[in-house]
């Protein structure tokens, strides 16, 4: 297992861009781990759903708020995840979902550009104090239509937001002139490799045209200070307790084909969004 402390030079980074990779933040193997159990668990294959964008493509998803103690739960609460995103908020930080991205080959779609925050917000978050951290589970590269940010663009604060197609995607006269003024960068990553980013950083994908398929894992943290007046699940804002390193490996080596019941995300499908 590899030294994982998020250091203050990737704080300032996130601060300034909105966004810090940080590369082999996972091991392959430990990705590699996590891409077999996403793709052996009936339950996620049972409550995958799509979303179309505009051009009518879809790409797929299964989301979930109530964490267990499970494969998912030993990265999602990992205690250096936890403790980057304790440092960039400020305070204790609550699991609020998590999300396996599915984006098959040659026919995964689009995801329109978009805000994180446009979301929440409408869940009744009064404060911006939530961001996003994806790992990679399989290899995201411009082909296979990994994730495109538009560096430093949290800057702007919440844009408004629409449906695009089945999505909820933002203003694109205001996108249209961020994409004048902000660098556009597409996140290439490995397996293992985990983007953090702020709730407010405009992002988008492209579908994908490769036969390679897009696999990730995201995880929304909040503030947990930054409840919701809305009515949400409880992960919106209850403390997440940490895991340790050793977890991953000890749910792993629990998992059998024969019997992988641990692998069981409790799904409410109301609350996909």
């Amino acid at each position: 297992m590899k030294n994982r402390v998020f250091t203050q030079s990737e704080g300032d980074a996130f601060n300034k861009d909105g966004f810090v990779i940080l590369k082999s933040f996972f091991s392959p193997e430990e990705a590699g781990m996590l891409l077999n159990a996403a793709t052996m668990d009936e339950s996620i294959k049972k409550n995958t759903f799509g979303r179309q964008d505009s051009g009518g493509t879809e790409t797929k998803l299964a989301l979930w708020y109530n964490h267990g103690e499970d494969l998912y739960g030993a990265f999602s609460k990992n205690e250096h995840i936890i403790n980057a995103v304790e440092s960039l908020l400020g305070g204790r930080t609550a699991l609020y979902h998590t999300k396996i991205m599915q984006k098959e080959p040659r026919i995964g779609g689009a995801w329109e550009w978009h805000q994180d925050y446009g979301y929440w917000y409408k869940n009744g978050f009064l404060f911006p104090a939530m961001l996003s951290a994806m790992i990679a589970i399989t290899p995201a590269t411009k082909e296979n239509g990994c994730l495109q940010v538009l560096r430093g663009s949290h800057s702007l604060g919440r844009i408004d937001h629409a449906l695009v197609g089945g999505q909820n995607g933002a203003d694109m006269d205001r996108v249209n002139q961020a994409l004048k003024l902000f660098e556009l960068v597409y996140v290439e990553l490995e397996p293992g490799d985990t983007l953090i980013f702020h709730g407010n950083l405009l992002h988008s994908s492209s579908r994908n045209n490769s036969d390679n398929a897009r696999w990730s894992m995201i995880s929304a943290y909040n503030l947990a200070s930054n409840k919701p007046y809305l009515e949400e699940p409880a992960s919106a804002h209850t403390p997440v307790e940490k895991l340790p390193d050793q977890a991953i490996y000890d749910f792993a080596n629990r998992m059998t084909n024969a019997n992988a019941d641990f692998l069981n995300p409790v799904f409410d499908k109301s609350l996909q969004k």
